[in-house]
């Protein structure tokens, strides 16, 4: 199987490196989204101590002509410091900085989703809406071919992959369980794991997270994950249907609930929020993944698991609905939905800006009101 070159260099010779003194200087590496609203890039800067909070740490920029954000002729851009982590490779006091992009006018970028989403978050804050996405996704070799698979065919058919123990069922289990350590020593807020349908396919899930920590939370998890895959040779694909044919895509179901969700007779509110997105549907599929809907439409076909991309449904217990209501919810009348609709590389700002302007500022229609009037 195809591995990187640089993940076959001397681990341990890096080692004598990595466990030199630093003295009381602070390696900072901050992170943000390129202009495919997918790629994260990243770069790395001296600090003279260590930031105790977002305000300690500086504004900085970079050249938007390489990273699909701006033209050669006014490349400048500029990382806002948004959220602050613990650094799992580089260790204590070293620290992952999610930054926002802005332009050089100060205008958000235009994959800078991160910017509405707050605004949006910062006027529903009395709600306390909790977010919990399930994020899924496929291991491939440098090859693009899936980790572990036969190079000229396929495993055998899905079904005893799912949550699967043994060398002929679990794919890549190291990956799951760097990660994983890597997310708790970064403060990063998962909440489990474990294997997908697919062979190579797993899970990891972030939250609960109020407001816009999901997104932050996320990306960031999103990110160590793409590290820890590159020191072990191999690429990790959120891409919603990587394999054709009769095998299960890759989505990002996102748990949602306000407090009066989870309060006595939430499922009146539930099932109130459930019939404003039956109304809006299509705008919801156009947040839900990076191209509109166009990487969605490939996963989104009724079967595998999913609802149809061009009919809204809901169900208790349905894994083929747009909506599903957990069974225990049912039971207890009140706690939260699935929204099963968004892919595996959606924006978690976009999905959940969505459905809070949908189930709690109750708007209609297929584009989004603007506040800032």
């Amino acid at each position: 199987m195809a591995t990187s070159a640089s993940s076959k260099l001397n681990k341990a010779v890096k080692q004598q490196y990595m466990s030199l003194p630093q003295g009381e200087k602070v390696q900072a590496m901050y992170i943000w989204i390129d202009g495919s609203g997918e790629g994260l890039r990243c770069k790395t800067k001296t600090l003279d101590s260590e930031p105790k909070t977002i305000e300690d740490l500086p504004e900085w920029n970079f050249d938007g002509s390489s990273t699909y954000q701006s033209e050669g002729s006014n490349s400048d851009m500029y990382l806002i410091p948004a959220a602050m982590f613990r650094d799992p490779f580089r260790k204590d006091p070293n620290k992952l900085v999610l930054c926002e992009v802005l332009k050089y006018n100060r205008k958000p970028a235009e994959t800078n989703l991160r910017y509405t989403c707050k605004k949006i978050m910062n006027m529903v804050e009395n709600n306390h809406s909790w977010f919990g996405m399930e994020q899924e996704y496929t291991i491939l070799g440098t090859d693009g071919h899936p980790f572990g698979w036969p190079s000229n065919g396929f495993p055998g058919p899905q079904g005893p992959y799912y949550c699967g123990v043994g060398a002929d069922k679990a794919y890549g289990r190291d990956i799951v369980e760097a990660h994983y350590r890597a997310c708790l020593y970064a403060g990063v807020q998962i909440y489990g794991s474990n294997a997908e349908v697919m062979p190579a396919q797993w899970e990891f899930q972030i939250g609960p997270c109020e407001g816009i920590d999901m997104g932050d939370h996320l990306w960031v998890a999103r990110f160590i994950l793409h590290r820890v895959c590159e020191d072990f040779g191999v690429v990790v694909s959120f891409d919603p249907k990587p394999i054709a044919g009769n095998w299960n895509g890759a989505g990002c179901h996102t748990n949602f609930s306000t407090k009066e969700m989870r309060e006595d007779g939430g499922l009146k509110v539930i099932e109130e929020s459930i019939e404003k997105l039956a109304k809006r549907h299509r705008y919801h599929i156009r947040a839900y993944d990076p191209k509109g809907g166009l990487d969605n439409a490939r996963r989104l076909t009724g079967r595998h698991e999913t609802s149809s991309i061009d009919e809204f449904s809901a169900g208790v217990a349905n894994r083929g609905a747009s909506i599903r209501i957990p069974r225990s919810v049912g039971q207890d009348k009140k706690g939260y939905f699935e929204d099963r609709r968004p892919s595996a590389n959606c924006d978690p700002y976009a999905v959940t800006e969505a459905l809070v302007r949908t189930c709690l500022l109750k708007e209609e229609g297929d584009e989004p009101a603007n506040y800032s009037k």
